[in-house]
């Protein structure tokens, strides 16, 4: 019934000028395809802890926090405007409505892919991009695919600068470009292909490179000179290369990349194989599409993490070299490319469902504790790497690295040498000395729980917690440090 719909893209001859409707009777579907596949991420109050930092920040901005002064973190300030924008609007008490603009994102993503293809192969060609999009996009681990974060929020940006840069509108290109890397730093990687299509562009390149360099510089000076330029620049470029570095975990990161590759190679098991037949049988032509894919992997590679949520960058070049196998394999392949991207999108969607979240159940747990412990106003340090027990229990940060991973290179899962003090952000822990004796917090949450990050390996921390603190309780491994009085 869906390749009913979504039709042969060889046998339906439909001109692009012939697309009276088009929209109208495609939009519906690809409305219902997004609500159905994002409906996981409306079932849980958070869904992994980058969203739990982006919640935190929005909170520090909204109390005038400053980004990249009060309030830092290692990504460009879109997404956490973004987070700030929502929760003015509808509150902070939940992330429903950064959810909601997650499933906007997303539509937006396969709409923008939805009209590449029609254009290029036809009508039947777009319907089939937009809805295999939609169906690979949630293929892996929930945690990745569901949370409203900087990826989902960044292809719609990557999408829209390939569809300008298809319509040779070099500035509005650019403009994409800028925004994609507001978003998130790998964002820029749609460059390569942008730039290839402006090679290729047989009218006025020369112009048409001015206006894709004034419209990617414009917005990116502009977002520095808002926040604080040398502080933009640090925090976004030059202030992580302790993260990037590959020394010190390098079986854990293996491991890690190769797991979330094969997930991603299950959720395309419907797209890879049109690819695949097609290169062993004849060129498939879309240059572009190879590069924004070789690119898009490259920014996957970037930094040597290879979280999963890394990947959705690879989706929609991905489902479009899919629809361009698909035009000139036999009817029966669309058949099949539907049926398995259906099957796969099932599989992950009860997993999204009905997988359980430990880590989800902990930091609620730790957070009513610290509720409890603490007055509204008080000030409270959480050493861990789970922001969200803060946006939890609704209590205010003692310092502005909101977790432990900036202090000591741990970095969301380093477990070798390279995790210490001196492994820090720069200049983090002389700021961070400042910030204890500025606004002691009331309560230290000792959250490593085993980690190489623990206080017995940081000792800064551990004369700070002699000298201040005695433990008053524990709730799952975490332990909980007030303030001795008087102190």
């Amino acid at each position: 019934m869906l390749a009913e719909l979504l039709g042969s893209p060889r046998s339906v001859a439909e001109s692009r000028g012939s697309g009276r409707g088009y929209w109208r009777r495609l939009l519906p579907v690809l409305a219902v395809l997004v609500c159905l596949t994002r409906a996981p991420s409306f079932l849980r109050p958070l869904w992994n802890p980058d969203e739990g930092y982006l919640a935190v920040q929005a909170r520090l901005l909204a109390n005038g926090g400053e980004l990249y002064e009060t309030v830092v973190d290692r990504k460009p300030p879109l997404v956490p405007w973004l987070y700030e924008a929502a929760f003015a609007v509808c509150g902070s008490g939940s992330l429903t409505s950064v959810r909601v603009l997650a499933v906007v994102a997303q539509l937006s993503t396969a709409v923008l892919l939805a009209s590449l293809a029609r254009r290029r192969w036809g009508a039947a060609a777009g319907r089939t991009a937009g809805v295999l999009y939609l169906l690979a996009s949630i293929g892996l681990n929930p945690e990745d695919a569901q949370a409203a974060t900087f990826e989902i929020f960044m292809l719609p940006c990557t999408a829209l600068a390939m569809w300008c840069a298809d319509r040779r509108r070099w500035g509005a290109a650019g403009l994409a470009v800028a925004c994609a890397l507001l978003a998130k730093q790998t964002g820029g990687a749609v460059l390569v292909p942008v730039v290839w299509l402006l090679w290729r562009s047989a009218a006025a390149p020369r112009s048409g490179l001015v206006r894709l360099g004034v419209g990617l510089t414009l917005p990116v000076l502009s977002a520095a000179l808002v926040t604080d330029p040398s502080g933009f620049l640090f925090w976004t470029v030059t202030g992580s290369s302790a993260y990037a570095s590959f020394t010190g975990s390098e079986l854990h990161v293996l491991v890690r990349g190769l797991v979330n590759t094969g997930i991603l190679a299950v959720a395309c098991a419907g797209l890879i194989p049109p690819v695949a037949r097609v290169l062993r049988v004849a060129r498939t032509g879309s240059a572009e599409l190879w590069l924004w894919l070789a690119s898009s992997a490259g920014a996957v590679m970037l930094g040597f993490h290879f979280f999963g949520h890394y990947y959705l960058q690879l989706i929609p070049p991905l489902a479009l070299l899919a629809t361009a196998a698909l035009q000139i394999l036999p009817r029966d392949r669309l058949v099949t490319a539907l049926l398995t991207s259906a099957c796969c999108c099932t599989l992950f969607l009860a997993w999204g469902l009905l997988a359980p979240r430990p880590e989800l159940a902990h930091a609620q747990r730790l957070a009513d504790t610290v509720a409890r412990r603490t007055d509204p106003g008080d000030r409270v340090l959480v050493w861990g790497i789970h922001p969200e027990t803060y946006w939890l229990a609704d209590r205010t940060p003692a310092s502005r690295y909101l977790t432990a991973g900036l202090l000591t290179n741990y970095s969301g899962g380093r477990d070798g040498p390279q995790v210490g003090e001196k492994y820090a952000v720069g200049g983090a822990w002389p700021v961070f000395r400042q910030e204890m004796s500025a606004h002691t917090p009331a309560l230290v949450v000792d959250d490593s729980r085993g980690k190489p990050y623990a206080p017995d390996r940081v000792p800064s921390l551990r004369r700070l917690l002699a000298a201040r603190y005695e433990e008053v309780g524990r709730v799952d491994g975490a332990v909980l440090y007030a303030r001795v009085p008087g102190e």
